[in-house]
């Protein structure tokens, strides 16, 4: 929860209506090579992520860059480490290269940030009715962040990237 008003000694609470367990995201936050722009890709899904799902979502974001080579930054998310996933990143050498963030390094994810924008702003409060709603508010707030190059390249700069 974002800062609120409630009166002294009451402790504000979000009521909501709604059951349902989860909305996954996930997101690539990049730069050209030449520095010349930056950009966020993200998806989102009902459940959780597994390997499968992100392979998929790796495929996608090849297809969306036009088959350009890609060096991707990731955490320590068993799916991420899975034997499937190891074997599937070991047959994309030509266009993949995967680097490991080490196991307390959320600090130097730039993708961390682009959550905690989003939680902050788009997500502040909010007790939507349905799934499908939080959703559109996520997506919102992640395409006002996609649309600013200047801030994808702050979330990097950030991370300790230099550009």
């Amino acid at each position: 929860m974002r800062a609120t008003w409630a009166p002294k000694g009451k402790t504000p609470v979000l009521h909501h209506r709604f059951n349902w367990k989860r909305l996954s995201m996930s997101a690539a936050v990049g730069y050209a090579p030449d520095g010349s722009d930056a950009w966020l890709v993200f998806a989102m899904r009902p459940g959780a992520y597994n390997q499968d799902s992100l392979i998929e979502y790796l495929e996608d974001l090849h297809d969306h860059l036009d088959g350009d080579k890609i060096t991707l930054i990731w955490d320590g998310l068993p799916s991420h480490r899975s034997v499937i996933m190891k074997n599937w990143i070991a047959a994309q050498r030509s266009w993949l290269v995967v680097e490991r963030l080490p196991a307390c390094g959320h600090d130097l994810n730039p993708v961390e940030l682009i959550w905690g924008n989003l939680k902050s702003s788009e997500l502040a409060n909010l007790c939507p009715d349905t799934i499908e709603e939080a959703a559109v508010h996520a997506e919102n707030g992640l395409t006002r962040i996609g649309s600013d190059a200047e801030l994808a390249f702050a979330f990097l700069g950030h991370c300790g990237l230099k550009l």
